[in-house]
């Protein structure tokens, strides 16, 4: 993941462009999953790189793994390497889709990932201060690490463990 890091100013077209998408899922993965907005895109006003997190979440994770076949073929990349960092996930992307670019993570409903990911998109929410000193030092670690999105992503987690704890995670 050593690529660029790009941010942009708050768009309002994010949740509308999370809306077709999760249509769009869940005419493929059926009515047992449940499709949630995360990351940044998610939260009005919150700056991020222009890429529509969605979590996907499932009874079990084998309702994702028979439809990988149906997502590959909706245009959707199946990023298997990554479970070896975090097993419980099945990872996509999808880069070529109209409007934007996706990142759809897939796990089992009300896991510690599941709870984890819309319990800080909710704090962040909920608090606009809390959101404005996120955007703040997501703009410095771009500064920090422009060519390094490991680094940027890695150099978040103190900030985001730090208001899971609150939130009681």
């Amino acid at each position: 993941m050593s690529d660029p890091v790009s941010l942009s100013a708050y768009s309002p077209m994010w949740p509308a462009v999370f809306g077709i998408e999760k249509e769009r899922l869940l005419l493929t993965l059926g009515g047992a999953v449940q499709v949630e907005h995360i990351g940044s895109t998610a939260v009005p006003g919150l700056g991020a790189k222009p890429v529509i997190d969605i979590l996907v979440g499932a009874p079990v994770i084998s309702i994702i793994e028979r439809r990988i076949p149906q997502l590959v073929e909706d245009g959707y990349r199946y990023v298997q390497e990554f479970e070896k960092a975090i097993p419980e996930r099945r990872y996509f992307t999808r880069i070529d889709g109209q409007p934007g670019s996706f990142h759809v993570h897939a796990v089992v409903l009300d896991s510690a990932f599941w709870r984890s990911h819309l319990a800080f998109r909710d704090a962040l929410r909920a608090d606009p201060a809390l959101a404005g000193q996120y955007w703040k030092l997501k703009q410095q670690l771009a500064a920090r690490f422009p060519n390094d999105r490991t680094a940027y992503t890695d150099a978040k987690s103190g900030f985001i463990r730090t208001v899971l704890t609150r939130a009681g995670l």
